[in-house]
Formats: structure tokens, C-alpha cells, sequence
């Protein structure tokens, strides 16, 4: 206020005013627009940072000392994240409505979100929100431990295609054809029969139809001859610490958090680099001097050749498998997932964000992912690309890959002779041998819907895309 009316005597005083307006003006209130700050737009943001500093720093630090934070937030994307909730959950709401009917939900608690993005060089979180409205629940979703779904998919192909960096040539290409039928898995003295939606299956299947349909058993099929070990070892590495090695897990069965999620989806969006998740940038101390700066924590995990593989089948989910409906008209690849939640674990070349949808009550949603989550994702996305360099073109394949025309339905090199074609991604030396010949190619097909269960030792639980 003194330096506002100091600035109106001098205009005055130098004959740009008269003595009535400079009096008027310093009678003014000062109209300041007051600052939207992290803690309005970025609550369950700002309550994981703190946790991350008391874990990185000690409770002592944290209560002792004057420290300067400096979190990874970007409040632009922030903004998207809360605007794309905002947009998309009254639509989740509607669709939750014609499913089930207004009186089953009436007095109940709306279904609630969690939205992690991060970049995944260097694993910065930059949005991130707990739920719909911090005001009204504190509860951070973020944290949630739930079952992924098919979302874990991805690490099953991974597992068969190579597995771990390391191990070897991979057991399966990109043309494999697998089964995707009624089967009974022993594992032990357990008897594991998933099902997909309805009893109706697709019967033999290449692994791009299988990811991008979300087949159940197929993809059970694909672990139990990859070695459920293996798909596990990856998973961990990946920062799944609570998997185990059994059949169940093909389908999404040991819980993780959204946070946890994102971090296992940098393996895909760096092709084979897991990079671990953070909030914080920087800490110094009340002078200014540097106590803590973070530095990506990478390990590798997938050879790049078998991450690029992955990259190309998670790209075939958005483009023409469960989340083709989205209206993604820029590169990206992810999975939908639905266990009693729905999810959507996506990524462009630039942010990986993973988008959960369920209720507190572990209540099953009955909407599947991609009714979901991925209205979510999607809304979040568009507005992402917007803002910043988030979707550039992917990279091109690494060395040690080499492209072949094969017919997809028989998964042998193309000929005139067959139909259809398409160009597939091999490790060098892993291209089909045999040329397809008239009949290989023709299959009864079948559409299945989005939806299926998988019965265990353990009881029986929904399984969904």
C-alpha cells in the first residue's frame, strides 16, 4: 500500500493525474489477486512429498529443522489432472447409474479416482490426486492397494517374449499363435480355472490379438509356458513387490497402488528402464544450502529389443483393442485393466499416467476400465499434449530387430496364398520360417466382451479388462 500511493504522489507530482484521482486511488482498496498455491491445487501431492521426506531425511529432520522443498510438480499438468476428473467422473457416474439403476445407488458413496502422471527419465511425478475432492475426503487413493487387473498383462508378454534383461533368446515372437480356449491350470495341489466373459473364446490367437482382446486365457496360457517365476522376477524388478509366482497373478491378483503402477510402466516407456517414482526435486536447508537433491534411480530390466516388442502390442490396445473407443489421435500405448476397480495404465513418449476408479469399500464397480479409468486417462492426456513436448513420435526400433510380412492369423510369412498381411517386429534370427499356405488362415472368429472371471483356491473374482 505505501509503495502503491509513493507511485501516485510521484504521477501526480510529475502532472499525470490531478490531486482528486491521486487521492481517490490511494483510498482504493488494493485489489490483489490472491495466489492458487500447491496446497489448494496439489493436497494429496503435497502429503505423499512430505511422507517421502521424512522417509528420505528422517521424522528428526523433519521435525527439527527449517528446510526449503522443492517437489517435482507441474502445475500446469496439475491443473489438467484436476480439470480431466472434473470433466470425466460425472460421466463415470452416469454410466455407473444406467448400469445398476439409480435406486441401488441411492445413499451410497460415489465411486472414487486416483491420477498419478510422471515422467518416466527420470521418474518426477509431476500431477497427481488422492481422489475427487480433498475438502470432503482426505483419504489419499493414491496409496490404495487394489488388484491391477489386467493392467499386469503386459508383464507376461514381456516374460515370454525375453524375460528379464540377460536371460537369453525369447521363447515366443510376435507371431506366436496360442490358445485361447477352456483350461484347467495346476498349480501344486491347486486347481485355477479363469474364464472369459460369456464361455466364449477367440480359439487361436497371435499375442498382438491376444493383449489388445485382454484374452484370460491366453494370457495364463503364455505365463504358465514363460514360467510364472519369471513373469514374477520381472514384475518385481519392475516395482511389484507383493507378486508371487503363481497363476493368479497372469491377471492382475496381488495389489499394488497407482504410484506403484506408474513406476512399473516406465520399463515399457523407457524401453526396458525401470526408473523409480518421486516426489521430491530438492531439499536445502533455511540458508539456502543443498541437504538432499534427487537423482533418477534406474536399474535395467527388459533387453530394449523385447521392450520395443511390448511397445508395439501396447500401442495395438489404444489404437484397435479395449481402449481404441478413447479417441487418442496422437502416440501412445497402455493397457485397461478392471479387477472390482477399473483402471488404465497408459504412456506417450514423454508421461506415463495411471488412472484408478473404484469405491473405498473395495465394493465392486461393476464399469469396466475402459468405461472407467481410461475416460479418465483420456481427458488428462489431451489436455497433457497441450501443455507441454508429451507426445512426440516413438523411437525407432533398437539394434538387434528385424521386420518380417507375416499372415497374423496363422502367424507364418505372408503369401499370395493367404490373405491377410501385416509387418511384425522380430528379434533378429526369431522370424517365422514357414510360408503360409491356402487354409492356414482361415479361422472362425468370435467378439468377446470386456468382461470375464477367474475362480481360485481362494474363492471366485471378477476379471476385466
Amino acid at each position: 500500500t505505501e509503495r502503491r500511493n509513493t507511485v501516485l504522489a510521484l504521477m501526480h507530482r510529475n502532472e499525470y493525474i490531478t490531486e482528486d484521482q491521486m487521492r481517490a486511488a490511494s483510498a482504493a482498496p488494493l485489489g490483489l489477486s490472491p495466489r492458487i498455491g500447491d496446497a489448494e491445487v496439489a493436497p494429496y501431492f503435497l502429503a505423499l512429498a512430505r511422507e517421502e521426506f521424512r522417509a528420505r531425511l528422517g521424522k528428526q529432520a523433519w521435525k527439527s529443522g527449517i528446510y526449503r522443498i522443492y517437489t517435482t510438480l507441474d502445475q500446469g499438468l496439475q491443473r489438467a489432472a484436476v480439470e480431466a476428473v472434473n470433466q470425466a467422473m460425472p460421466e463415470v457416474d452416469k454410466r455407473l447409474e444406467k448400469k445398476v439403476g439409480k435406486q441401488a445407488l441411492a445413499g451410497l458413496p460415489r465411486p472414487q479416482v486416483a491420477l498419478v502422471a510422471l515422467d518416466p527419465a527420470t521418474g518426477e511425478i509431476k500431477a497427481a490426486l488422492g481422489g475427487r475432492d480433498y475438502t470432503s475426503s482426505q483419504l489419499n487413493r493414491l496409496l490404495a492397494m487394489r488388484q491391477p487387473g489386467s493392467t499386469f498383462k503386459p508383464f507376461v508378454y514381456a516374460a515370454a517374449l525375453g524375460g528379464p534383461k540377460g536371460t537369453g533368446s525369447p521363447k515366443f515372437t510376435l507371431a506366436t499363435i496360442v490358445e485361447d480356449e477352456p483350461t484347467i491350470f495346476k498349480f501344486g495341489d491347486e486347481i485355477y480355472e479363469p474364464s472369459n466373459f460369456g464361455d466364449k473364446y477367440l480359439g487361436p490367437v497371435n499375442f498382438r490379438t491376444a493383449l489388445a482382446k485382454s484374452l484370460n486365457n491366453a494370457t495364463v496360457s503364455v505365463a504358465e509356458q514363460a514360467g510364472y517365476k519369471r513373469v514374477a522376477e520381472i514384475a518385481r524388478k519392475s516395482g511389484m513387490k507383493s507378486v508371487r509366482a503363481t497363476p493368479s497373478l497372469a491377471l492382475g491378483a496381488y495389489e499394488v497402488t497407482p504410484v506403484e503402477l506408474a513406476g512399473s510402466y516406465t520399463v515399457f516407456a523407457n524401453l526396458g528402464d525401470y526408473v523409480e517414482p518421486t516426489f521430491l526435486a530438492e531439499v536445502r536447508d533455511e540458508n539456502g544450502k543443498p541437504v538432499h537433491k534427487m537423482a533418477p534411480v534406474k536399474s535395467p530390466v527388459l533387453d530394449p529389443r523385447i521392450a520395443y516388442l511390448m511397445l508395439q502390442l501396447m500401442q495395438g490396445v489404444v489404437t484397435s483393442g479395449t481402449a481404441a473407443g478413447a479417441g487418442i489421435n496422437f502416440p501412445a500405448a497402455g493397457k485397461t485393466g478392471t479387477s472390482r476397480d477399473g483402471w488404465f495404465a497408459g504412456f506417450t513418449n514423454g508421461l506415463v499416467c495411471v488412472v484408478w476408479v473404484g469405491f473405498d469399500d473395495n465394493r465392486e464397480l461393476v464399469l469396466e476400465g475402459a468405461h472407467s479409468a481410461l475416460l479418465v486417462w483420456a481427458e488428462f492426456m489431451k489436455r497433457a499434449v497441450k501443455l507441454g513436448d508429451y507426445a512426440q513420435p516413438w523411437p525407432g526400433p533398437p539394434a538387434g530387430l528385424a521386420s518380417a510380412d507375416i499372415n497374423p492369423v496363422s502367424g507364418k510369412l505372408a503369401s499370395r496364398e493367404c490373405a491377410e498381411t501385416r509387418t511384425e517386429w522380430f528379434v533378429a534370427g526369431t522370424e517365422p520360417q514357414e510360408t503360409c499356405r491356402a487354409g492356414d488362415d482361415i479361422i472362425e472368429d468370435e467378439e468377446i466382451e470386456e468382461t470375464g472371471t477367474v475362480t481360485t483356491a481362494h474363492g471366485q473374482a471378477p476379471v476385466h479388462r
